[in-house]
């Protein structure tokens, strides 16, 4: 009996041991906030929980080694303020845009996390999708909004349907008068086109005209488009429903959009997001998510630095 009895508890020992390994988290994951719902997943029954409770479902869609999911976690809801909207108006969910979990989606299908941020066509991370009591989507944020903007789009995401007007409205009615605007087209002359959307007072536009626009590899890659700038104010931006500053909409030889970024960019991300266009990959490959893992794997492969936010 007593080799029996050694061998059951080395097999319990190694099971103990195999649990806590795959317990352990991964070195690159983001930390989300205890405050977000442990919830079943059955987004149907989200709506209607938070319904119940005079608030509204927020979906974010992240990653582990995202350093924008870590700044919304970090930056954002480390501010008190921020939190306290956050909690007093919706209850929070969060996926993994790689997860396999299964997700019930509004329309009753059942599927996987990655599969269902394939089917919503989720390029960045953290995406956030608010919905309405019905299940609507009321706002969809495309990348990491800076503080003062994600505080814009907690106080839209929870307006009453009836009479809420459209997002770039909103935006547009806290800035100053639309600007006078030429042909986009004219301007880019048959090349392909960088539109980049901007507004005054932004400190993120700032910071992408006055660094990452300077940058040797995007300074290079730049030379590829015709550069043409949109104030957030003009008809061009709210007819193409910008909701962030500064965007980038790159459009083909032809005047038709390519790929367009809406969230706070690092250099490492501005350059790829130009060469993904630049270099036609966009038509290869359609999950940006993918095309940037392959270009981080290619360059440490070459003995280049890879710094995500740097």
């Amino acid at each position: 009996m007593k080799p029996l009895i050694a061998i059951l508890a080395l097999t319990l020992a190694l099971a103990r041991a195999g649990v806590a390994f795959a317990a352990a988290p991964s070195p690159q994951a983001i930390d989300i906030p205890k405050w977000f719902s442990e919830s079943f997943l059955d987004l149907r029954d989200d709506v209607r929980d938070a319904a119940k409770e005079g608030r509204r479902l927020m979906l974010y869609f992240g990653q582990d080694g995202c350093p924008y999911c870590k700044a919304l976690m970090k930056v954002n809801f480390g501010d008190p303020q921020i939190v306290a909207t956050t909690r007093k108006h919706y209850i929070a969910v969060a996926l993994n845009i790689w997860g396999d979990r299964e997700v019930t989606w509004i329309d009753g299908r059942a599927m996987s996390e990655k599969e269902l941020a394939r089917v919503l066509k989720v390029q960045y991370t953290p995406t956030l999708l608010f919905f309405d009591e019905q299940g609507e989507v009321a706002l969809r944020l495309n990348g990491y909004q800076p503080p003062e903007r994600f505080k814009v789009a907690l106080d839209y995401a929870r307006l009453p349907r009836e009479g809420r007007p459209a997002y770039t409205d909103y935006l547009a009615g806290r800035t100053a008068g639309a600007a006078k605007e030429g042909d986009v087209a004219a301007e880019a002359k048959g090349r392909p086109a960088l539109v980049i959307v901007s507004r005054a007072g932004c400190r993120e536009c700032d910071e992408l005209e006055r660094e990452g626009l300077k940058r040797p590899e995007v300074a290079q890659l730049l030379r590829g488009f015709a550069v043409v700038r949109r104030d957030l104010s003009g008809a061009w931006a709210r007819e193409n429903r910008i909701t962030y500053t500064p965007s980038l909409v790159y459009l083909d030889a032809h005047g038709k959009e390519a790929f367009r970024t809406e969230g706070y960019l690092r250099p490492f991300h501005l350059a790829a997001s130009m060469d993904y266009v630049a270099s036609g990959a966009y038509r290869r490959e359609p999950s940006f998510q993918r095309y940037l893992q392959a270009r981080a794997d290619r360059m440490r492969a070459e003995g280049k630095s890879v710094d995500l936010w740097e």
